[in-house]
């Protein structure tokens, strides 16, 4: 534990105000070092600026740009680097904490921006990305300002070592795992149930894999419900489901945190049938704290976190019908559910952020020794190098 208080800097590069793993990850982790005595300011990207914490510094309007099969809301360009600048330099920190600064955003134009104690945290696991490749001249010498990197699973560490050819130390996500001990299994979503939670109208969540799965589930199960909670419209899902089995499915929408923990209690399975795009599975974490039964697609973060099967089901990933075969034997063995439950439970305990938040200390402790505060940096030739406006030699 550091033995004094420090004035850290956050980088959230995607938008604060749309729901994702690495924003809720950045919100727990700042709150619980504001818990701990440090001073700590966000800078994130924000469209509306009046439901951001007190905390939070907003940096400017995203836009939107694919990535790792999705659709990223990040801020980059000129009026956005001015504005990293400025709340470097009035900052005073004691260290920043870059979270994806591989991507075109602000994290990358802090990285840029700074010099001094920089920790950055790496997020995605995905395929090679054309647009990382497409900088990757001038982002490698901005990586290697960091004075400590961080992947948060196995599976980000390995794209972290494929695009750029650098290393990590592996800290997990963290969650609140008490929040989800303390739900209560409620009638309405007990039952053969299966849960779902995410944001569906993404491919890569996987819940196609899940709706093909359902037909062969309910010859087995004809008293199976499946419940979906996230935001999004489930119109265009409903469609591809079979007539017949539509009123299994209950879409819930976005429910709260209170709500989620219950939801974990109270399903008899939570599938998460991802395709891929994930790099750790905040809400496995999750799952497993609440004392859920999971089942997952066995891509490599997901086999990771449920220790190659023995805190959770895994399946072949895209196969409905190997789904089937897990989900219905589960659904068919009570023993086997809770024994799973009992074991996830325990493994849930390693994500806590009591665990992880002194992980990242040490690493904070690490970067700082011997170093100088955070500081502008003066030689700002990587970003006119970006924009083609580098001064010739």
């Amino acid at each position: 534990m550091l033995n004094r208080s420090l004035k850290i800097g956050i980088v959230c590069p995607y938008s604060w105000d749309t729901p994702g793993g690495v924003q809720n990850h950045i919100r727990d982790l700042a709150e619980f070092l504001i818990a701990s005595g440090h001073d700590v300011s966000v800078l994130a990207p924000a469209i509306d600026e009046s439901k951001l914490p007190a905390y939070v510094v907003n940096a400017g309007k995203p836009i939107s740009i694919p990535y790792n099969g999705a659709v990223a809301r990040v801020l980059f360009g000129p009026v956005a680097f001015a504005r990293v600048r400025q709340w470097i330099s009035q900052g005073d920190f004691d260290l920043l904490h870059l979270h994806e600064p591989a991507i075109p955003s602000i994290s990358l134009l802090a990285c840029w921006a700074a010099d001094g104690p920089m920790v950055g945290t790496f997020h995605a696991a995905a395929k090679r990305q054309k647009i990382i490749f497409a900088i990757g001249p001038i982002l490698e010498p901005a990586i290697e300002k960091l004075s400590a990197r961080i992947a948060v699973s196995e599976a980000a560490r390995l794209t972290l070592t494929d695009h750029l050819d650098t290393d990590a130390v592996i800290i997990p996500n963290g969650i609140y795992a008490n929040r989800y001990t303390e739900g209560k299994s409620v009638e309405k979503w007990s039952g053969n149930t299966i849960g779902f939670i995410g944001r569906f109208e993404e491919p890569r969540k996987g819940l196609s894999v899940l709706v093909d799965a359902l037909p062969v589930i309910s010859r087995f199960a004809p008293d199976v419900r499946v419940l979906v909670a996230g935001p999004g419209d489930p119109a265009e899902v409903i469609e591809n489901i079979d007539p017949q089995l539509r009123q299994r499915f209950e879409f819930l929408g976005k429910i709260s945190e209170a709500e989620k923990a219950d939801f974990m209690s109270s399903v008899a399975v939570y599938v998460a049938p991802n395709t891929g795009g994930e790099s750790f599975g905040i809400i496995l974490a999750e799952a497993l704290a609440g004392g859920a039964c999971v089942v997952a697609s066995d891509i490599p973060a997901f086999d990771d976190l449920l220790g190659q099967g023995q805190y959770g089901a895994l399946f072949e990933s895209e196969s409905a019908t190997e789904l089937a075969k897990v989900v219905i034997d589960l659904l068919r063995d009570e023993n086997k559910r809770k024994e799973l439950s009992s074991r996830g439970k325990e493994r849930a305990q390693l994500f806590d952020w009591k665990v992880v938040a002194q992980q990242i200390y040490s690493v904070y402790e690490m970067s700082i020794v011997g170093s100088p505060k955070v500081r502008l940096a003066s030689d700002t030739r990587p970003w006119n190098r970006f924009l083609g406006k580098e001064e010739k030699q």
